[in-house]
């Protein structure tokens, strides 16, 4: 018998809540790394000074801080995840930041703690695909959008292009069985499908909308720290591994950073993303 929504969120929670130190131990790196998703989503949403915006599945504050200086101090930004303790690190960022149009709060995608039409715009970085139930989600973000507002989103394509992802899911079906992933089961590629969140948004009532599948690298200056970032911020593989023998986790911890060694470029090791970033406006009146 499958879990229900209401499970699933809560073991959501404990999964990012308990690598919130990790994520926040790298944040310069990925800061860095993963600076032009945020810009992306930024520009996808046409967030211009004075707007108040809404980021779904901040965790540790990505693309909200970079939407609160977008939107300036005549503009507002909340920030919405599950996850308290990776909140928390957001509102601590925002802090040093000195950003005070920006808050966070902890709440459910899925049942948003807003009135209708009470935001200009809406972004969300890689939350998407881990919901439950993606339509209701997106039903709540056209009710919570005001008329001509507009939505940009980013969620993971197809695994065969993410050699960042599915490496050691990979080295670890050497070691135990995975049964093949249910594709409409929440999970990382739920929504690699080309078209499968835009049908979502057109029934949801959507216009304009834009899919493109976007290509890009995340670099490591070598394969043990992209092993050391994967088991500090990655609660799904997280997880697999804790199913392996202490042995079983040497033997792949080696296999993974042998096998991205084919992924080395003169300076770093590149590995491939591939991102599908959709956006999407509500329609006026």
């Amino acid at each position: 018998m499958g879990q229900t929504p209401e499970e699933i969120i809560d073991g959501q929670r404990q999964d990012w809540n308990r690598v919130a130190g990790g994520w926040e131990k790298w944040d310069r790196f990925f800061d860095e790394q993963m600076a032009f998703l945020n810009h992306r989503l930024v520009a996808d949403a046409r967030l211009r000074s004075g707007l108040r915006v809404l980021d779904l599945g901040s965790g540790t504050g990505y693309p909200a801080l970079l939407a609160a200086r977008t939107v300036g101090p005549d503009g507002t930004v909340i920030g919405i995840d599950l996850a308290e303790q990776m909140l928390n690190a957001a509102q601590r960022k925002a802090s040093s930041l000195r950003l005070s149009n920006v808050s966070f709060q902890t709440g459910d995608v899925t049942t948003l703690p807003f009135d209708t039409a009470s935001f200009d715009a809406i972004t969300s970085r890689f939350c998407l695909m881990f919901l439950p139930d993606i339509p209701r989600a997106v039903t709540e973000i056209g009710r919570v959008l005001k008329p001509g507002g507009w939505l940009s989103a980013a969620v993971w394509s197809a695994p065969d292009k993410n050699a960042y992802l599915t490496t050691p899911l990979a080295v670890i079906k050497q070691f135990i069985e995975l049964p093949p992933p249910d594709p409409t089961a929440p999970g990382i590629f739920r929504l690699a499908k080309p078209g499968e969140l835009m049908r979502m948004l057109q029934e949801a009532g959507f216009v304009n909308i834009v899919e493109e599948e976007y290509l890009a690298e995340v670099r490591f200056p070598s394969g043990e720290e992209y092993y050391e970032s994967l088991m500090d911020i990655a609660a799904p593989i997280q997880n697999l591994f804790a199913r392996l023998s202490k042995q079983q986790q040497a033997d792949a911890r080696n296999r993974i950073v042998g096998s991205i060694g084919q992924y080395r470029r003169a300076d770093d090791i590149a590995l491939p993303i591939a991102v599908r970033m959709v956006a999407a406006r509500k329609p006026f009146g």
